[in-house]
């Protein structure tokens, strides 16, 4: 990695957390650690009648699981959360606002507010706009970084989740609606080691994306299935990450022919295969919902 992108990157971290106050014991002015002030705001996010879920709300920050103990201690004993837990599994524990830390979390939102004004006021409003169009772009790539791809079986219920809202998103998009009984898609069994894998993204902690490889018996070519984004983290690059990931598989399994099928409605998938090095072909199946073929010669990996 470039030693000179390296220290920018440092000196990027040393300015933010000067000008945003993160040094300070005290942040916002609220007598409280930016830790607290940042786990009691997300608490408050959406904030549900059944209160949070203290593991869910862990994954999320990125925390681990003492440093979040410690946290809802100091804050439980400001009499700002109660922490309590769940009736069907004592295990899993749950916290929620009281009535004085909503009214914190609100003093903490206006000084944010503050704070914000703060960073934007000194600058004219070309400066303004070029600041948050690049804190805009830091937060995009920043949150990519985040996303994770693991190897889980076709019937995770986080697999099954995508599945889901991957045929819903075709039925509304299809000129003639989608059956998956119609479709040539994979049983689970093809999507299972050895004959394949099936890949699912998480950002922070929640399933945002799939994909699956199919790799037939034999040397023949492996066939990418079920390629899902979902349409918030849209932007962020994934689906160019799933066709890496796929193709490195595929080349480790020795495959030589990596191949998809699409419909013409998605014509966004349809730029992504060209840019990704696909090429278009005389089609390889009978897919009922697909109008284009593509495949992409593969090397093999260099020692």
């Amino acid at each position: 990695m470039d030693t000179t992108q390296i220290d920018q990157v440092r000196r990027f971290n040393r300015t933010v957390t000067e000008r945003v106050g993160v040094l300070h014991d005290h942040y916002l002015g609220r007598g409280r650690p930016v830790g607290e002030a940042r786990l009691l705001w997300e608490i408050g996010a959406g904030e549900q009648s059944h209160g949070h879920d203290v593991r869910e709300l862990r994954e999320r920050l990125g925390l681990d699981s003492g440093y979040v103990s410690r946290l809802l201690r100091s804050l439980e004993a400001d009499g700002l959360v109660t922490v309590e837990p769940q009736p069907r599994d004592r295990r899993v524990r749950t916290v929620r606002l009281t009535d004085a830390g909503r009214a914190e979390r609100a003093l903490l939102d206006r000084g944010s507010d503050d704070l914000a004004g703060s960073l934007l006021q000194p600058l004219n409003a070309a400066q303004r706009a070029r600041l948050v169009a690049a804190m805009a772009e830091v937060d995009r790539l920043l949150t990519a970084g985040t996303v994770t791809l693991e190897t889980v079986d076709p019937d995770h219920p986080d697999a099954r989740h995508c599945l889901r809202a991957y045929f819903t998103e075709l039925q509304e998009r299809f000129e003639t609606g989608f059956d998956p009984a119609l479709s040539l898609l994979p049983d689970a069994g093809e999507l299972r080691p050895p004959l394949g894998l099936f890949l699912v993204a998480r950002l922070h902690g929640e399933p945002v994306g799939c994909a699956g490889l199919k790799l037939p018996p034999g040397d023949g070519p492996a066939d990418v299935k079920r390629m899902w984004v979902a349409p918030h983290v849209r932007g962020l690059g994934l689906g160019r990450r799933f066709l890496a990931e796929l193709e490195e598989r595929a080349v480790r399994d020795g495959r030589s022919v990596l191949r998809l099928d699409t419909n013409k409605a998605l014509s966004p998938a349809i730029g992504l295969y060209r840019s990704f090095g696909f090429q278009e072909v005389p089609a390889f199946n009978d897919e009922p919902y697909a109008h284009h073929w593509f495949e992409k010669r593969l090397s093999a990996p260099t020692a």
